[in-house]
């Protein structure tokens, strides 16, 4: 789907959000990235997490232990390759023995890579590793929520030297454009109200230091879509 946005687009962005990497083989994950950087035209953003046992891996027959180890060994392959086009290390869950990354797409060693952070742990990875740091609403799509998380990310930039205004800040909020809700509310309280009040509640992300945010649109329906065109307008405006 990642592939047929890019073809189909000419000028966003494309992104994956945040992949699994417990789902994927991490270097193979990074010659997919490459792939799609290429045929967007150098507008792939990289979106990168943990993945999460329980549930899911168990459907799938996925690893159910050892999810951030597994993530740490994942990202000693990827980001080699990606920003140096060679990896070699060995691990304990992953290897990649003198692996060349190629052909490299049109931005060699600049994709950007978002990891998807929430506990201590995840936070330092994305502090040492990441262009951009995400997360998500788990109670309102408020910036207020997210206060906790971004002082931890500045202070895990900050332990490994590392300028935390040379990250950016990636929140994943729910918005509810129409009359139709409700159904969003099992995820977190959505972000609702007129063009002007949506508008404002994604400038507050803005205000606090949000580099950009991800709207998971609800209902996922055209009219919601389109609902959302007056609020671009005064952003855009802005």
């Amino acid at each position: 789907m990642t592939g047929a946005v890019a073809a189909a687009t000419s000028r966003v962005k494309v992104g994956s959000w945040i992949l699994s990497a417990l789902h994927r083989n991490p270097a193979i994950t990074a010659k997919a990235v490459e792939t799609l950087d290429e045929i967007s035209g150098g507008r792939f953003v990289f979106g990168l997490g943990s993945g999460h046992a329980g549930t899911q891996a168990h459907a799938f027959g996925l690893p159910e232990d050892h999810v951030i180890s597994r993530f740490e060994e994942a990202l000693e392959v990827i980001v080699p390759l990606l920003r140096s086009g060679r990896a070699d290390f060995q691990g304990s869950y992953h290897a990649a023995r003198d692996l060349e990354q190629r052909p490299v797409g049109p931005r060699p060693g600049r994709i950007p890579i978002m990891i998807g952070a929430g506990g201590q742990r995840m936070v330092t990875l994305a502090a040492r590793h990441a262009d951009i740091w995400s997360w998500y609403v788990n109670e309102r799509s408020d910036v207020a929520e997210f206060a906790p998380r971004v002082a931890a990310l500045e202070a895990a930039c900050l332990e490994i030297g590392r300028d935390p205004a040379s990250i950016g800040r990636s929140a994943g909020i729910i918005v509810e454009p129409t009359d139709v809700t409700g159904a969003a509310e099992a995820l977190a309280a959505p972000l609702r109200g007129s063009a002007e009040q949506i508008a404002d509640g994604i400038r507050s992300f803005r205000a606090g230091g949000f580099t950009q945010v991800e709207i998971l649109l609800w209902p996922r329906t055209l009219a919601a879509l389109e609902a959302m065109g007056p609020v671009v307008e005064l952003l855009d405006a802005d």
